[in-house]
């Protein structure tokens, strides 16, 4: 056992560079456990300054200068920012408000269906199986009922910091566009002066979650606008809430799509009824999906990094279940780091080909 270690100890852990990457990596961990929540609104700056950074960049390849692009990145950025927060926000909201209320109403339509079931259909379902199915949902939708009312009362202090990240995030995208090289060289300025393997395996984690980001911000971006467009063409009900749902579960690929298709079906079903409209619906919703995952994606990420399926729904349990809400939004770019850092680890074999 002492061998294997030492063999894997000089294999991965023999070069200076690779412990000084080590210690980074754990001490990246340690801050990211303690302090998670409190510096997600830092990652969402740098997620966002990514995106402007790629417009920024196309300015420049275009002839224009480096201080002008960036101002341009910076105002396009803003102009998006309050176009959501002043015009899309409110629309969801109300479109939000409108479904709570009538959530009773599709309830109860919900129940009538399901109390028809033992007789159209006796062989695959028993009235015992309904009435225990209605009861554990009228149970459910208690619970979910006094949770928002808890959440609500105590949802002031959320309020207040929301507010605050509203004005922290644009200063901090604004500041990691303008002051980008300037703070890459601060950090750089801790670590060895001659760190080759370092500025290697740095490039490489740069450009893969460059592409990442930026390929996640234009997927959400077409996939959100071509799904309200769908639905407001089929007249949808909450159409601007779905489609902003639809938009923001590609972040998730494959689990995202699974749980945004059950609220689009319902309010479609309920909306609708089992109509040609209905299936015009489903079926509009379905080709969305399948241009997204045969087209978009291949197309926006074809130099980003590979992920199979079973280490996505890995990343989203470990990093959910360490940081709820916001460990799901950074599940697959934190995923796609952890995969560049695993592909550019230097070791003793690597060092001898080079």
């Amino acid at each position: 056992m002492r061998e294997v270690l030492t063999r894997w100890y000089q294999r991965y852990l023999s070069e200076e560079e690779a412990v000084i990457l080590l210690m980074l990596l754990v001490v990246a961990l340690a801050v990211m456990l303690v302090f998670g929540e409190i510096l997600a609104p830092v990652l969402v700056a740098v997620i966002l300054a990514y995106l402007m950074q790629g417009v920024a960049n196309v300015l420049r390849h275009r002839g224009v200068p480096a201080e002008l692009s960036v101002a341009l990145s910076t105002l396009l950025f803003l102009g998006g920012f309050f176009a959501v927060l002043f015009v899309l926000a409110p629309l969801v909201w109300r479109q939000l408000v409108a479904l709570i209320r009538e959530a009773p109403a599709m309830i109860e339509a919900g129940r009538k269906v399901l109390v028809t079931l033992p007789e159209e259909y006796p062989v695959f379902f028993t009235q015992q199986q309904v009435n225990e199915l209605t009861a554990a949902i009228q149970a459910e939708m208690a619970s979910i009922g006094q949770i928002l009312v808890t959440k609500g009362l105590s949802s002031i202090p959320s309020m207040l910091a929301a507010i605050v990240y509203l004005i922290l995030i644009p200063l901090m995208v604004f500041f990691f566009l303008k002051d980008r090289e300037q703070l890459v060289g601060w950090f750089s300025g801790f670590l060895p002066e001659k760190k080759p393997l370092l500025d290697r395996i740095w490039e490489e984690l740069n450009l893969q979650f460059a592409n990442y980001a930026r390929g996640k911000g234009i997927e959400v971006l077409i996939i959100g606008v071509a799904s309200y467009l769908v639905f407001a063409v089929f007249s949808l009900n909450y159409a601007a809430l779905l489609g902003l749902l639809v938009g923001f579960s590609v972040i998730v690929p494959f689990i995202g799509a699974m749980l945004v298709t059950i609220p689009v079906m319902m309010v479609a079903y309920f909306q609708f009824g089992v109509t040609p409209d209905f299936y015009w619906v489903v079926g509009a919703y379905v080709v969305i999906q399948v241009l997204d995952g045969n087209v978009l994606v291949p197309l926006l990420f074809s130099e980003a990094v590979n992920l199979h399926p079973v280490a996505i729904v890995i990343a989203v349990l470990f990093f959910g279940g360490l940081w709820g809400l916001w460990g799901v939004f950074f599940a697959i770019p934190l995923a796609t780091l952890v995969s560049a850092i695993l592909s550019a680890w230097p070791s003793s074999d690597s060092l001898a080909v080079s």
